[in-house]
């Protein structure tokens, strides 16, 4: 009893956490990025920081170090993980750009609809009928707060969307990584951002580098300020990436994805709050319309678990014929016929 109250403490100081630096995190990106409109360098600290931070960070901790993974499974699974975290990340500061930090974070929860697309295009697996439900009230959501939208931007909007898609993939794959190779969870965001990086910096340098130098130039006196966001922005996006790896390492994917919206509720309180960017009564009922639908899919995807617990619990019959039979005792066939009895 005492341990489980210990894990379900951690789990709380972990979330409140992620709260509190992922929203200030979005904050200083929204400054930053109005004063400084690189999306792309902004990408390229947060990348650079991850790279940086975490190998030192690692060691005095001591986090274990990533157990032998074959090139076979890097160009397979990782190299297309760190390139769906580039375009994910790049996508994310371009809506938060070009867009309120609240409307952004109120389209990154059609989350679950790019995750039942996906899901069953990827996985073959199919819903149950109250997901498919849950989805209309996300859905929605967000084309009312789309609609009333008082500082819409379309490059906002589909970036936003794009990045929300990406970021659906990332959680659906990283999972199976981390179950796959038994890789640290932090490592593997280590792994992805210095692959993410590397593959990064020949476009970072051909599309951004000239202008920077030149607009560094001509304002002297604001590049410190700019300079000072820029690391504050790389540190917060890497704490946020920790924080936010470990909550996933430590909870099932239903409690990640009920945290991760409520998160998404914070956000948005706090950068409308702190950003004061103008909204409309009815574009408050659209953001709270499309964060219930999000917790409603999110009720409706733990039921169709707990079904599938119940269902494989039963033994089903099978039909053994006279050959199969005299297999029986043979302790390949009575694994196979466990399997069997529990799918």
């Amino acid at each position: 009893m005492m341990k489980q109250n210990q894990d379900i403490a951690k789990v709380i100081f972990l979330c409140v956490l992620w709260y509190i630096i992922s929203s200030t995190n979005n904050v200083v990106g929204k400054i930053l990025l109005l004063e400084f409109p690189y999306p792309l360098t902004v990408t390229m600290v947060q990348l650079t920081s991850i790279t940086i931070l975490s190998d030192p960070f690692f060691r005095f901790w001591g986090i274990r170090k990533t157990s032998e993974i074959s090139w076979n499974y890097y160009f397979r699974l990782l190299v297309p993980l760190a390139l769906g975290k580039l375009l994910a990340n790049v996508l994310s500061h371009i809506s938060i750009w070009k867009v309120p930090v609240s409307y952004a974070h109120t389209v990154k929860a059609t989350m679950p609809f790019f995750t039942v697309i996906l899901s069953r295009l990827i996985l073959r697996e199919q819903q149950t009928f109250d997901i498919y439900l849950s989805l209309v009230p996300i859905v929605g959501g967000v084309a009312i707060a789309t609609l009333t939208e008082l500082s819409f931007n379309l490059i906002g909007l589909i970036s936003a969307l794009a990045s929300t898609m990406a970021f659906s993939l990332q959680n659906i794959y990283s999972k199976k990584v981390l179950c796959d190779t038994g890789v640290h969870h932090l490592r593997l965001l280590f792994i992805l951002g210095r692959l993410a990086l590397f593959i990064f910096l020949p476009i970072w340098t051909f599309y951004d580098l000239k202008s920077l130098i030149s607009d560094f130039v001509t304002m002297k006196s604001e590049s410190y300020k700019i300079l000072c966001l820029l690391l504050l922005d790389g540190f917060l996006n890497w704490c946020q990436n920790i924080v936010a790896f470990s909550v996933m390492s430590i909870v099932t994917p239903l409690t990640y994805a009920v945290a991760n919206a409520s998160k998404r509720i914070f956000v948005i309180i706090v950068t409308l709050f702190i950003l004061g960017n103008p909204v409309t009564g009815l574009n408050i009922f659209g953001m709270l319309l499309a964060i219930t639908g999000v917790f409603l899919y999110n009720k409706a995807k733990y039921n169709q678990r707990q079904a599938q617990k119940k269902q494989s619990l039963l033994p089903s019959y099978v039909d053994l014929s006279d050959k199969d039979k005299s297999k029986f005792h043979n302790n390949d066939w009575v694994e196979d016929t466990r399997r069997l009895l529990i799918i």
